[in-house]
């Protein structure tokens, strides 16, 4: 059977657990997976059937969203195919380790009354997080991407209207090569 480990902070352990352990059940049963949580620790250990690898790695992705800032439902958007969890590491990215800097640059990825978050997330289509450090994202790979970038530009100091031009137009590009492919991926008429 294979196993998986995560941690979670001390203020999420709840959240991952659920009252009464109703969300670490939910997890287990809509994953196939069995979830331990050691709230001591704030350990997690993810065990799948043999029959289904994949089952430990969803909800390990889960638990790790979860403890990210995701609300549980949120998190379940990782169960869809295709979907990814990503997560953008505030201090990497911009080398400040600071308090009141690394406060100063998550504020501009949340915005006033959290716009900038909601416009990210309106635009790229992924689901965004910021919490600690990191900015978590949850998202199909071109949406992951998408958001990756606008991420990154504002953590380096890019005009939010920048960056909300950017994905805006990189929306409207995807949506035309996708209205393009499906035509050109019929076949030859013989």
């Amino acid at each position: 059977m294979p196993i998986l480990y995560a941690r979670i902070p001390e203020d999420r352990v709840g959240v991952v657990i659920g009252p009464g352990g109703r969300t670490r059940r939910d997890i287990a049963n809509r994953t196939r997976a069995t979830v331990t949580v050691d709230a001591e620790e704030g350990e997690v250990q993810i065990e799948s059937p043999d029959t289904d690898p994949g089952a430990a790695m969803r909800a390990r992705d889960i638990v790790v969203a979860i403890a990210r800032g995701f609300s549980p439902e949120r998190a379940y958007r990782l169960l869809k195919e295709n979907t990814f969890l990503g997560v953008v590491d505030i201090k990497f990215t911009t080398g400040h380790r600071e308090k009141s800097a690394l406060r100063r640059i998550r504020s501009r990825v949340i915005g006033t009354r959290g716009r900038a978050r909601s416009r990210i997330e309106e635009l790229s289509g992924c689901s965004v997080s910021v919490y600690g450090s990191t900015v978590a994202l949850i998202g199909e790979e071109d949406q992951l991407e998408r958001a990756t970038r606008a991420i990154e530009m504002l953590l380096k100091g890019s005009e939010h209207s920048t960056v909300f031009h950017l994905l805006a137009r990189l929306r409207r590009d995807a949506a035309v090569a996708d209205a393009i492919a499906p035509a050109t991926d019929e076949p030859d008429a013989a």
